[in-house]
C-alpha cells in the first residue's frame, strides 16, 4: 500500500527538527451547498530545519516517531516571499 502524501503550509518551526504544517480541505455543505473549508494540522519531521513560516511543502505519512509525530518532510515545493527577504539580508 502506498504511503500518503499532502501538500499544506507550514505554520511554525519553533521545535527542534519539526514543523506543523497545515493542510485545508474543501467540501459541500450537506444541505447549502456553500463550499466549507476544513483545515488540519500534523506535526511532520524536518531533519535538516530548513523549513520556514508560509513555505508549501509536501510530507508524507511514516511509521511514528514521537506522540504526534507520523509525517516527514519529502520537499519544500515554494518559498514564501518573507523567508526569501530574510535569507537575501
Amino acid at each position: 500500500m502506498p504511503k500518503k502524501e499532502l501538500i499544506g503550509k507550514v505554520t511554525s518551526n519553533k521545535m527542534e527538527k519539526t514543523i506543523v504544517v497545515a493542510i485545508e480541505s474543501r467540501y459541500p455543505h450537506p444541505k447549502y451547498e456553500k463550499q466549507m473549508v476544513k483545515t488540519n494540522k500534523f506535526k511532520a519531521h524536518d531533519e535538516k530545519n530548513e523549513c520556514g513560516i508560509g513555505d508549501r511543502v509536501k510530507i508524507q505519512e511514516c511509521r511514528p516517531l514521537s506522540k504526534d509525530k507520523t509525517w516527514t518532510l519529502l520537499e519544500i515545493l515554494e518559498k514564501s516571499p518573507d523567508a526569501q527577504l530574510k535569507e537575501s539580508k
